[in-house]
């Protein structure tokens, strides 16, 4: 941990001494508090956001550190939070007055009067984001650490500064915090504070949608989500926000035959793919995969547990899920569907009697998703067994060598029909109609089944053929 004469050059930038220089100018305390701190300590890269606190006003502190910078961006100011911005060397300085906070049952924004640095870090949300450094002249480089924020970094420990139950009732959102903090640095909640987030559990209710989202994003963007979802789900919070995954744990047992506990497998699955890839929807289809296996959960006596068609189900169930939780319903959200519906579909193509009319499909299918699909496939090999564990990696080398040599032979990849609508209008004396579709339709399909090659000549035959049965007449 760094000590206060090993912090001195690290803080000591033009931006810093600029802002110590003012606040000396007009006899105000200031500090660059929170995040930058921690992450200084913590010998983490530093944070590109930087929050400077002044016994004062912050918003004119930040007008004139502003015009002493060459080249900073215009000072953005937000009067309703008495707070200020600019971006200066790819950096984000936010300036604020040291504040006071009292909260109400019903919200989770406080009453705000001016206060003391004390006073604005006690309404710090964790003793490890309550960390100050002074940047006045005499006493620049000095730590203000009045609850013990080095000795929980040292210790890896999440804790509130006052009471966690009053902490977590007055800013619900501090709850998800506090989990996504001890998955991000890998720190353990301290146990009245894990306590606290149980006992307020119902608090999250009054937080908006999006701020939820942006946290369980935080948390999916980790090393390893599994840390964050398996305190979400202890504390009680994961069955209020997605309780389609804790109702996917639990594990039945019917003549001596269980099934896997769903809820643990879907969390390997999401350790699994997080060193593969940091695109933040294929993490959420990885989360999603099996979503739809608690509703179609089945006991048979000949087949044991089953989910028949959970992946369709699961794929609607994403969209009901992303509607309530208010995230983005375009592309990225048909992303993740295609994904959870088609995951199960390239193990299916193993076996030597798939044709070459199942793989152009798949090719077809997957299109452009096709090596996404094939990631979270391979994240979803969580046996145990190292036997088996080689067996289905080694299955699905088969599936994408069987891929090759039809792609190589048919190019299905980038399909598009070689006949098209306006072809089939300049050839036959027809208006547009549904017998433009059934031709396209009828043409796609006999490439599909190898009944004809991919080619524009072989294609365009079938056109004329089919436009024959169908009455059509020739243009003249």
């Amino acid at each position: 941990m760094r000590k206060e004469k090993e912090i001195l050059p690290l803080i000591n930038e033009d931006y810093f001494i600029e802002i110590g220089k003012h606040a000396d100018e007009i006899q105000q305390k200031v500090f660059v508090i929170g995040g930058f701190v921690r992450d200084l300590l913590l010998k983490r890269q530093n944070a590109k956001d930087i929050d400077i606190v002044i016994e004062g006003d912050g918003i004119a502190l930040a007008k004139k550190v502003q015009e002493k910078l060459p080249k900073a961006s215009k000072v953005q100011v937000f009067k309703n939070y008495g707070t200020a911005m600019f971006h200066y060397r790819e950096i984000q300085l936010e300036f604020v007055g040291a504040r006071k906070e009292s909260y109400s049952l019903e919200s989770r924004n406080p009453e705000v009067e001016k206060g003391t640095i004390k006073d604005d870090q006690n309404r710090r949300d964790f003793t490890i984001n309550a960390l100050a450094i002074s940047l006045n002249k005499n006493t620049f480089g000095k730590l203000i650490d009045p609850f013990e924020g080095v000795k929980d970094l040292q210790n890896k420990i999440i804790r509130t500064p006052l009471d966690p139950t009053i902490t977590y009732s007055d800013d619900p959102l501090r709850m998800m915090r506090a989990i996504r903090f001890a998955t991000q640095l890998n720190f353990t909640i301290e146990e009245k504070s894990l306590a606290a987030i149980s006992s307020q559990k119902e608090r999250i209710e009054i937080i908006s949608k999006e701020r939820i989202v942006e946290e369980l994003n935080k948390i999916l963007s980790t090393q390893k989500p599994s840390i964050g979802f398996l305190l979400l789900e202890e504390t009680g919070l994961l069955g209020s926000i997605l309780p389609e995954l804790t109702a996917l744990k639990g594990v039945e047992e019917v003549d001596n035959q269980t099934h896997k506990d769903n809820f643990y497998h879907t969390l390997e699955v999401v350790d699994n793919i997080a060193p593969h890839t940091e695109d933040i929807w294929l993490r959420w289809a990885a989360l999603l995969h099996d979503v739809g296996k608690a509703t179609t959960k089945k006991f048979d006596k000949n087949n044991g547990w089953t989910f028949h068609s959970h992946e369709y189900v699961g794929a609607k169930m994403v969209y009901q899920i992303f509607k309530r939780l208010k995230m983005p319903l375009n592309q990225k959200m048909k992303y993740v569907q295609k994904l959870v519906f088609m995951s199960s579909r390239p193990i299916s193509l193993v076996e030597e009697h798939v044709t070459d009319s199942a793989i152009r499909r798949f090719i077809l299918d997957s299109g452009e998703e096709m090596e996404d699909l094939f990631t979270l496939c391979h994240a979803d090999i969580t046996t145990k067994n190292p036997t088996r564990f080689e067996k289905y990696h080694n299955n699905f080398k088969i599936v994408k060598q069987k891929i090759k040599e039809v792609e190589a032979r048919d190019k299905i990849r980038n399909f598009q029909p070689p006949i098209t609508g306006n072809i089939i209008l300049e050839t036959f004396d027809i208006k547009p109609s549904k017998e433009i579709a059934q031709i396209k339709e009828a043409i796609k399909e006999a490439i599909l089944e190898g009944e004809i090659p991919n080619d524009f000549d072989a294609a365009h035959a079938m056109m004329l053929e089919l436009g024959k049965k169908l009455g059509l007449q020739l243009k003249k």
